[in-house]
């Protein structure tokens, strides 16, 4: 009989009391979620060139007013104050007459694509990006079509793209996770099922930051530990192994409790990586003034430096506490948002291009639907009473990508003439997805995955890739 199986001293929570088990890989347990571990050299082989490694998706949540900020549209001025050419708008709220922006749109870069003024300095970059304006959704609700974003199903849980992403690709960086997930403040709606894994082994599931402290010991709690030394720890580490795998043995090698393993060694492994990391104030002071102030460009920059260390996924949630969702006060709502943006936005981009990561990292913005380009009338609990924001749209918005094998310099579809409807070239979440699956090499027919006797993806059994955004 092995040695383990006969009465121990020492069970595995006492191990864990008793051993001086409060180091630091395991007070990161706030870090690392229950079932998440690090990517381990198990990939799905690409079925083309890969030409996004690395993805930093910069979620502006709650949903941006597309006629606000890339989707110009001259003809709001034109009907400002009527009621809109199509008639009534169908929508989630009342709504009344047309609004035009109260921001000024000009045009960019050798393409001569518009912007507004709210994302000057991100406009710098306008012929690197291929921008979408006929996005369409299902709903006009923020849970489901956060859901729907990010995971491919606006009801039922499903694993993210983040972690089809680290199931495809796999890790390039042991000592950190694969994939990130920044929220300055807490969770956003919906919380960690923005970033789980669901059915796919726990390990591909994201890691959760909240990027508002600065101090690298409140950013990744007690992310070093003054108790007991390295070479101690990881002794306890290895006999801690042991007693876990010899109880997984017992229960047909539960997927769980192997990502449970898995997660006590990328704890362990990242203390000696993820302060430097994730330290911003190692970088010149001429870096940071160019991200600018705030949490926001913070979080921009720590993006940078993961993708620097070979982590494939890092989506940065901007406006978790107070969101794009401009019900009322939308000039005032998304100036303050895009000013907290804008600058580390194009920071990002300089960086990228500078450090020769630019081609080999997509980076996409947009939210989970648009707004309406018509004004939203009055309703208790959805403002407060004024007459100058939008409402949801899920009918047409815009997102934008960037590097990793994108055709810059373009618009791919349209709105109606007042950006309420997608018309031309209409391009589905599905069908998004299915293109940044396109991007990292792989076909999204073929990335599946067996779980409870069917074979699943993505996409579900929808997407068309949109070869137009493709170099």
């Amino acid at each position: 009989m092995s040695p383990l199986r006969m009465n121990p001293v020492l069970d595995r929570r006492q191990m864990l009391r008793g051993c001086g088990m409060g180091m630091g890989w395991l007070a990161l347990s706030h870090l690392i979620p229950t079932s998440q571990a690090n990517a381990s050299e198990d990939r799905v082989a690409p079925h083309f060139p890969v030409k996004a490694k690395y993805v930093i998706h910069l979620f502006a949540n709650g949903g941006p007013s597309h006629v606000d900020t890339f989707d110009y549209k001259p003809a709001l001025d034109q009907f400002d104050g009527k009621t809109a050419p199509t008639g009534n708008l169908k929508t989630e709220r009342p709504t009344g007459h047309v609004m035009r922006s109260p921001f000024k749109f000009k045009q960019h870069g050798e393409s001569g694509l518009y912007v507004s003024e709210l994302f000057e300095n991100t406009a710098r970059h306008i012929d690197s990006m291929a921008v979408i304006h006929s996005m369409h959704a299902d709903v006009p609700n923020h849970e489901p079509s956060l859901m729907l974003m990010n995971t491919g199903d606006s009801q039922l849980i499903r694993p993210s793209v983040g972690s089809w992403m680290t199931y495809g690709l796999g890790s390039e960086n042991h000592n950190l996770p694969a994939f990130v997930a920044m929220s300055p403040g807490g969770y956003p709606i919906k919380e960690s099922e923005n970033w789980r894994a669901a059915f796919l082994p726990g390990k591909y599931q994201g890691t959760f930051i909240d990027s508002s402290h600065q101090r690298i010991e409140r950013l990744i709690e007690n992310i070093t530990n003054n108790r007991i030394a390295p070479e101690d720890q990881r002794i306890a580490l290895d006999l801690l192994t042991k007693l876990n795998a010899e109880h997984a043995s017992q229960r047909d090698d539960d997927p769980r409790l192997q990502a449970r393993i898995e997660s006590f060694e990328l704890a362990y492994r990242m203390q000696s990586e993820a302060a430097e990391a994730f330290d911003v104030n190692r970088e010149p002071q001429s870096v940071l003034d160019a991200y600018g102030p705030g949490d926001q460009a913070r979080q921009t920059l720590i993006a940078r430096r993961l993708i620097q260390r070979g982590v494939r996924y890092v989506q940065l949630w901007h406006g978790a506490g107070q969101p794009w969702d401009n019900h009322d006060d939308i000039e005032t709502g998304h100036r303050r948002l895009a000013n907290q943006s804008d600058r580390a936005i194009a920071a990002l981009l300089d960086d990228l291009k500078r450090l020769g990561l630019f081609d080999e990292t997509l980076v996409i913005w947009g939210g989970e639907f648009g707004r309406t380009p018509t004004v939203e009338l009055p309703k208790e609990g959805s403002n407060q009473g004024k007459k100058n924001g939008r409402d949801h749209n899920h009918y047409g918005f815009t997102m934008w990508l960037a590097g990793g094998g994108v055709k810059g310099g373009q618009t791919i579809g349209a709105t109606d003439e007042i950006g309420f409807k997608a018309v031309e070239n209409r391009v589905h979440v599905h069908d998004l997805h299915a293109t940044i699956l396109r991007l990292m090499g792989y076909d999204h027919k073929r990335l599946t995955y067996r779980y409870a006797g069917r074979d699943f993806r993505l996409t579900d059994v929808h997407g068309h890739v949109c070869e137009d955004v493709i170099a």
